[in-house]
């Protein structure tokens, strides 16, 4: 799919959105399209300022179930990653290439990205950070759906929640909701990139 087709209505929502990146990354993987990621400068309702890390070029591509035998070229959900973090607390400037990982993942490993799975690296999101893993939660609220020619379906940005490794093998049992239960009922600030994991006793 060519870039100006889908690639460039999304970098200009993302850019109508949140401004102006300052940093951003590329990364090309075996067999995959380019990704990259772009970094965002923001701030809370409160004047704390915020990092919003966007990938843009898993879009270009529709996400197919590996278990269909002929993948459609134009069918198909697709979508990019949103990670929002507090600034200031940590190196987070190192999650660019993670991030790239997890939006090659539906090229490289026929991965369908959708609300409520969950999605691994084999390394921290940045040095010392306790997560490996993030939660993918609903779009909407943040970022517009692209709407794309029919038939392709829209473009969707899916926030990231990162997860310590107890969380993500506790929500591998009980579910996305309920561990979003246990993040609410704790007041877990999901941003915070120094937070320690929630208490999931009884």
């Amino acid at each position: 799919m060519a870039y100006d087709e889908v690639l460039a209505p999304v970098e200009q929502r993302l850019t109508g959105t949140f401004g102006e990146p300052d940093a951003r990354a590329s990364v090309t993987f075996v067999g995959t399209d380019r990704i990259e990621v772009l970094r965002f400068p923001s701030a809370t309702a409160e004047g704390e300022p915020l990092l919003r890390y966007a990938t843009l070029g898993m879009s270009g591509q529709p996400m197919t179930d590996p278990a269909q035998a002929l993948a459609d070229p134009l069918r198909g959900p697709r979508a990019e990653l949103l990670l929002t973090v507090r600034a200031g607390r940590a190196d987070t400037g190192r999650v660019l290439r993670p991030l790239a990982v997890l939006a090659a993942s539906p090229q490289v490993e026929g991965v369908v990205v959708a609300p409520g799975a969950s999605l691994e690296v084999a390394e921290p999101l940045w040095p010392g950070a306790p997560f490996r893993a993030v939660l993918v939660a609903e779009p909407g609220g943040l970022v517009d759906d692209v709407v794309l020619p029919e038939p392709r379906e829209p473009v969707r940005f899916l926030p990231l929640l990162p997860m310590t490794p107890n969380e993500a093998a506790w929500k591998r049992v009980h579910g996305a909701a309920a561990l979003r239960e246990r993040w609410l009922a704790a007041g877990t600030d999901l941003r915070d990139p120094q937070r320690r994991g929630v208490d999931l006793g009884a």
